[in-house]
């Protein structure tokens, strides 16, 4: 190591320099009026668009995926400007089962989705700080918290609710994100209680993207991000957004 590096002088403008960076970064937060991390030039941005808009494309893009009638796409176009930069204009919040795919979902091409996928599309804490990202960030303005019928992780919530099942590994953990929307299901006594469950589910982790981020939180109140639940039903493929 060189004399200059460890010399206290050296050290002493590298901290000033940190500092100095570190101010004009939070003085860009306080103009762009969100964390630190927050860019500020999201209006001239392809995803700038209001929520609502973001989600009837997702609705027309699953539409067409119903009547197995997607757009044509190439994907080999784009790429060059992808590696650049990523715009998506929703994040989908989905089950990491195989029979769902958002992309082909919601007939979108690459760069269109931010997708988290978890078995039972719980919105965990790892989960929560990558939505956050995809909203603070890269100006995603949509979240779908997207549930789905047959679904095991609720299923696996239910026997465990229901029967003390015992689960190996690390399920306990991920089950237990679960389990309570399966008591507030049974409080109703449903004739299906998966369905129920698992539309319960969709709904507490809306609940907390919405009430325990406080970088989505706010976003949300500004009218600047909007969360929807659905559930996909794997025989048809439709997507039933819950009121």
């Amino acid at each position: 190591m060189c004399e200059r590096c460890g010399s206290s002088s050296h050290r002493l403008a590298s901290r000033r320099g940190f500092l100095t960076g570190a101010a004009a970064l939070a003085g860009a937060a306080v103009l762009a009026g969100g964390p630190a991390f927050l860019r500020p030039a999201f209006a001239q941005a392809p995803n700038a668009i209001p929520p609502d808009e973001a989600l009837q494309r997702l609705i027309e893009g699953n539409a067409r995926y119903v009547a197995g009638e997607p757009t044509d796409k190439d994907f080999e176009a784009g790429r060059a400007a992808r590696a650049a930069a990523q715009y998506p204009f929703a994040s989908i919040l989905s089950c990491a089962d195989s029979r769902v795919a958002p992309e082909l979902t919601f007939d979108q091409g690459p760069g269109d989705l931010f997708v988290v996928r978890v078995a039972g599309n719980v919105a965990a804490d790892d989960g929560i700080a990558s939505l956050e990202y995809g909203s603070a960030v890269l100006g995603v303005p949509l979240i779908l918290v997207l549930g789905h019928t047959s679904c095991g992780a609720v299923d696996a919530a239910i026997k465990v609710v229901k029967d003390n099942a015992e689960l190996p590994g690390h399920l306990p953990q991920l089950i237990g994100h679960i389990t309570p929307a399966v008591k507030t299901a049974m409080e109703g006594n449903p004739p299906d209680l998966l369905a129920a469950a698992t539309a319960q589910n969709v709904r507490n982790a809306m609940a907390r993207l919405s009430d325990d981020s406080p970088v989505l939180s706010g976003m949300i109140a500004g009218g600047k991000v909007k969360v929807v639940g659905g559930i996909y039903e794997i025989a048809s493929g439709r997507v039933s957004l819950l009121t």
